[in-house]
């Protein structure tokens, strides 16, 4: 057995009070990843933020070529991509909503 002792400092994990952390910062990551993985130009993307009284609202902006990449047939893949941040969102504490604009 080891005689070391475990240190417990509170909220040092969370990140939930650092003034610097963005609201929603795990779910924006999780969508560059996710648009950058089906896109053909990854320089194009661009992601902005927008506080309404629902929660967070991103907009994603890619190249005109690719939008059909990132929307899908019948829009599955953008509704795939909506599930996936919202649950990364909940990790943030935030409510999510993604729009894929022209």
């Amino acid at each position: 057995m080891s005689d070391v002792e475990e240190e417990t400092v509170e909220g040092a994990d969370d990140g939930a009070d650092d003034p610097n952390r963005l609201p929603g910062a795990t779910a924006i990551d999780v969508l560059e990843y996710l648009v950058g993985t089906l896109v053909d130009d990854p320089d194009a993307i661009e992601i902005s933020e927008e506080d309404d009284r629902r929660g967070l609202r991103l907009q994603v902006r890619v190249a005109p070529d690719d939008m059909g990449r990132v929307i899908g047939r019948r829009g599955r893949i953008a509704n795939a991509i909506r599930t996936l941040v919202r649950a990364a969102a909940a990790d943030d504490g935030v409510s999510v909503d993604v729009d894929f604009v022209d």
